[in-house]
């Protein structure tokens, strides 16, 4: 299989770190395993909530959540993903893979990284990346000695730092106002290419008021 001839990197979740200044921004922290950088990765707050309730096994959702209804899915049809590969990282968007096999039969499926993610901890599949992802993003995080190792305040001023970071690269400080259509549905599309669908949201709201 192709991914076998890359060099991978497994991971750990160090935890979900949130914004201090931005409601709802959340941060997802990755662990080198043999290592100490850290993979950083913005997620949305839906997509945190299912991470950190996967992470907390003693918490039970009433009515399975999107992703506990894929895990029965998959079990009632004899399903397993084996492991994660976040395999692209491109204008600061993570790319995922579930290496899934059923019936000894193996297939690659495309997904978000916080889906993918929040599957692996359901599947207790093993996450890994490549090499050359991690040594361009990958970053070593200060540490405190006088606080806990689980989520320390530099994650926080991290997940401050990945979302100005956004900010400053055209994100949220976009007046769509001043669009026209044609450049609102050129952004709408370029959006829903980068998997930024909070952003695509916010442009198809500002069509939607034009028609």
């Amino acid at each position: 299989m192709y991914f076998e001839f890359m060099s991978l990197v497994r991971l750990n979740i160090k935890g979900i770190s949130y914004s201090q200044t931005q409601n709802g921004a959340y941060a997802l922290i990755l662990n080198e395993v043999d290592g100490d950088r850290k993979l950083p990765i913005v997620i949305g707050a839906f997509e945190a909530q299912s991470i950190a309730i996967a992470l907390e096994k003693e918490i039970k959702p009433p009515r399975p959540l999107t992703h506990d209804l894929f895990k029965n899915f998959s079990d009632r049809f004899d399903i397993v993903v084996k492991q994660v590969i976040i395999h692209k990282l491109v204008d600061g968007v993570f790319y995922s893979s579930l290496i899934c096999e059923r019936d000894k039969i193996e297939e690659i499926i495309d997904a978000r990284t916080s889906d993918a993610i929040a599957l692996a901890l359901r599947f207790d599949a093993p996450i890994f990346t490549y090499k050359n992802i991690l040594d361009k993003a990958g970053i070593y995080l200060k540490v405190n000695p006088k606080k806990d190792d689980e989520d320390t305040p530099d994650d926080s001023i991290l997940v401050d730092d990945l979302i100005a970071e956004e900010i400053e690269t055209g994100g949220a400080s976009v007046n769509y106002q001043s669009k026209t259509l044609d450049e609102l549905n050129k952004l709408l599309s370029e959006a829903v290419a980068n998997e930024d669908y909070e952003k695509a949201a916010k442009i198809r709201d500002e069509i939607s008021k034009r028609n």
